[in-house]
């Protein structure tokens, strides 16, 4: 199967050794989305997390895909007790993007992300029509 990679230099540029984004087939992988370089980064995680949701919908609606292709997040958080469980604030955004058609979701914590100010990485998977 033939793999194209997609940069989104438009909405979320790649680093120096990776890609955003790799299309095989119907399948989108993304790379892990940070706020890095964006208003909320050094902000609250729920900040953060809007500018997230927004990078990652708006990769999968430029491959011609709704939020509701996204099947799969793998979320990286600096503190878990920030994220889980997931109510208020938090479950008002995924609703807002997701209408009750969720991906699937691990929540793992780790010790820090790749620049100060950021707390939350989400990785995505979409399954394109």
């Amino acid at each position: 199967m033939k793999k194209t990679r997609r940069y989104f230099k438009d909405i979320y540029p790649a680093g120096p050794t990776y890609v955003r984004a790799i299309r095989t087939g119907d399948f989108l992988f993304i790379s892990g989305c940070t706020a890095r370089g964006s208003n909320a980064q050094g902000r609250s995680p729920v900040d953060q997390l809007k500018v997230i949701l927004d990078r990652i919908t708006r990769m999968v609606a430029k491959e011609g895909g709704k939020p509701s292709d996204i099947v799969k997040f793998t979320t990286y958080v600096t503190n878990i007790n920030n994220w889980w469980p997931i109510t208020g604030n938090h479950k008002e955004i995924y609703d807002q993007y997701f209408n009750g058609e969720f991906p699937t979701n691990s929540i793992v914590e780790v010790t820090s992300l790749a620049e100060p100010g950021l707390d939350i990485e989400i990785e995505a998977t979409a399954v394109l029509d």
